[in-house]
């Protein structure tokens, strides 16, 4: 392996660390305010969130918290259709 592939493979490495951490944190932060169903729903936006980015090189950094701040306004307008409907107004949908 030469030096441009160690350094490309430390930086990937760097990246999925990071992704990993914000993933979690996000996801945390979402079971925590709205429970474990809005948790899972906005693991998998951050998913999808992700793969529609644009991908720059493996040997440059990618924007973890722009994935975020995509995947959190899917979980708004998931929240705010729910708020909205009849159903959605009250718990259990009374």
């Amino acid at each position: 392996m030469n030096e441009q592939d160690e350094f490309s493979d430390s930086i990937y490495e760097e990246q999925t660390e990071l992704a990993e951490r914000e993933l979690s944190s996000f996801m945390a932060a979402v079971t925590k305010l709205y429970g474990p169903e809005q948790g899972r729903l906005a693991a998998e936006d951050w998913l999808d969130e992700s793969e529609l980015m644009d991908s720059p090189p493996r040997s440059e950094p990618r924007n973890w918290r722009a994935v975020t701040i995509a995947a959190s306004a899917r979980l708004a307008d998931r929240v705010n259709a729910r708020a909205a409907s009849p159903q959605g107004a009250h718990p259990g949908g009374n």
